[in-house]
């Protein structure tokens, strides 16, 4: 798409193509200088191998001035199964301009979110960007974040057992959901089955450090909140054992039926598009899939 009207020669915006990798690090390291260069190659490399849908872009969308870009945001698209339905849903990631190109960040943003059957989530603005991304047509879904305390229980359950992702299920499944735990162990998440003799519920849990000293367990997938609801003492057993004694779960609010905190303006979320992300899914996005970043 060829911008007009510019006060810079030759700008435009433009899917990321392979040969871009190199130069959209290279950019990537100077708008994030916490992040090395090799580290952005490796996130562009699991961009790379991830299996994106059909027609979306592979990394995402950069601006570029005479060949060279000045602005660049990453997205993780996937294709979800609710059900019986498909759907395609886009994180937004990881987006940078150049001081001198800032004015032109929104047309970067409209460009990499302007299909309107796909879903685009943000789930980490800075706080000084949240005004931006709600003036962008973003709206928040998720509000804050519940500190659960899983109290492993001190009955071992004879019908309920937690078992890692490897282990096929003697009950019940879906198989999108097993797809789901083995990738999301492969991007080092602890990926579980808790398996009645019913079903086999999916739960998927990416180690954390709050205040870079209390060792937790984000909630990134499980099918609904009530599910880890019933299951936190089990699951809780499981988590202590590997030294993980709190959950971190985005919530609207206070979950009655756990004990723990909820703290109101911590890590919103925000969407846009036909369908609203629900609270306990953060399946293939920048939390999973790209490590140290979130």
């Amino acid at each position: 798409m060829i911008v007009s009207s510019l006060p810079f020669s030759a700008l435009r915006c433009r899917r990321i193509a392979d040969l871009d990798v190199s130069n959209v690090a290279e950019l990537l390291e100077k708008g994030f200088p916490k992040r090395s260069r090799d580290y952005w190659f490796h996130v562009l490399e699991r961009l790379a191998t991830h299996s994106t849908p059909a027609g979306m872009p592979r990394y995402g969308y950069l601006i570029e001035r005479a060949g060279a870009p000045v602005g660049a945001v990453l997205l993780i698209s996937s294709r979800i199964q609710e059900n019986e339905t498909l759907t395609i849903r886009c994180n937004v990631s990881s987006w940078c301009v150049e001081p001198d190109f800032r004015s032109y960040a929104s047309l970067l943003i409209s460009q990499a979110t302007k299909e309107p059957n796909v879903t685009y989530f943000n789930i980490s603005p800075a706080k000084h960007t949240r005004p931006i991304v709600e003036a962008q047509g973003f709206s928040r879904y998720s509000s804050g974040q519940f500190v659960a305390s899983v109290f492993p229980s001190i009955r071992r359950s004879v019908s309920v057992q937690v078992v890692g992702s490897h282990v096929y299920p003697n009950a019940h499944f879906e198989p999108h959901e097993r797809d789901l735990l083995l990738a999301h162990a492969q991007y080092g998440c602890i990926s579980v089955w808790c398996t009645t003799n019913e079903r086999a519920y999916p739960f998927v849990f990416i180690p954390r450090i709050v205040k870079s000293i209390v060792p937790c367990a984000q909630l990134i997938y499980c099918r609904h909140i009530e599910d880890f609801i019933r299951f936190a003492r089990p699951i809780g057993s499981y988590l202590a054992l590997r030294g993980r004694p709190f959950v971190l779960i985005d919530s609207n609010g206070p979950i009655r039926e756990l004990a723990g905190t909820y703290y109101d303006g911590v890590a919103p979320k925000y969407f846009k598009g036909p369908i609203p992300p629900r609270l306990g899914d953060l399946a293939y996005t920048e939390a999973a899939m790209l490590p140290g970043l979130y």
